[in-house]
């Protein structure tokens, strides 16, 4: 009985071909399976420098034995799609544009990086026309809402940020977090306070990266279209004075805050409980 392949993978078909015809990447951290002559598909790209050459241990490989890049694992898919057949298809309000065009040229896919260019005369056809509008922003007073907001930004001095103020966009971006903390029968003891395991960010997509930037974790909806609503982004940080700072810095004021707690008995004995709840800030900018 033969042993499998390190890569998890089946012997090539050729004898002079170091690389089996099933390949197992691991493109940061993200694991995608495809034949060899997908990733050789493109000559002169670097998957295809990676998977021509002739000294197969030359290449990083992870502990499981995978083929390892240190790219962007979950804008890979669409250079392996590009890989398939040579056409680019996002979807709809593909939010990653710049990015994706940054990847193109890592990988040495100059076809790509032109489809991905912004062009005037072809906006319409690659994607880059501007975001529809949400269904609830289309209600009989969106027109007197955009009218207003058009004002506010024509004077922008008006506004408490001053200049800095001209071109931001309204609206709500709630801040929520989970906390708990151990208090015994008697309470001149110290409280047992646990950290604050994840700061959760609710709100439109455009705004919480504005905002957040590269502090941002977007990992549970990547594809989320920026003119779109989301709840399941969070914080790479666990300080809610730094989100504080953040917001404050892009103009948002807190205008609402609420939270809910319970507790329960941790130990009969002892008599201690742990105390659990859960707070949200609203901030708004206008």
């Amino acid at each position: 009985m033969a042993l499998a392949d390190p890569a998890g993978c089946a012997k090539g078909s050729e004898d002079n071909n170091p690389f089996p015809d099933i390949i197992e990447l691991n493109v940061g951290g993200q694991v995608y399976i495809t034949r060899h002559p997908t990733l050789v598909s493109v000559p002169g790209s670097l998957l295809w420098e990676m998977f021509t050459q002739k000294n197969v241990r030359s290449l990083a490989r992870d502990s499981k034995g995978r083929f390892f890049v240190d790219r962007d694992g979950f804008l890979f898919r669409y250079i392996l799609d590009y890989m398939r057949d040579q056409q680019l298809v996002l979807p709809e309000h593909f939010p990653e544009r710049g990015r994706l065009q940054r990847e193109a040229e890592y990988f040495m896919l100059p076809e790509l990086v032109k489809l991905l260019a912004p062009k005037l005369s072809e906006q319409n056809s690659l994607g880059d026309d501007p975001c529809q509008s949400d269904p609830e922003e289309l209600s009989p007073g969106a027109d007197t809402a955009r009218s207003l907001s058009s004002a506010a930004t024509a004077l922008p001095s008006a506004a408490p940020g001053g200049a800095g103020t001209e071109g931001r966009r309204a609206g709500f971006i709630t801040i929520g977090y989970r906390g708990s903390y151990t208090l015994g029968r008697d309470s001149q003891t110290d409280a047992k306070f646990r950290r604050v395991a994840r700061i959760m960010v609710c709100g439109k997509t455009s705004l919480a990266k504005e905002v957040f930037g590269d502090t941002l974790n977007e990992s549970r909806d990547p594809d989320r279209p920026p003119e779109r609503y989301t709840s399941r982004y969070y914080l790479k940080f666990t300080f809610l004075e730094q989100a504080f700072d953040k917001l404050a810095d892009a103009g948002f004021h807190m205008v609402a805050c609420n939270s809910t707690g319970t507790c329960a008995f941790a130990h009969e004995q002892t008599d201690d409980r742990i105390w659990t709840s859960y707070t949200e800030y609203v901030f708004y900018r206008e």
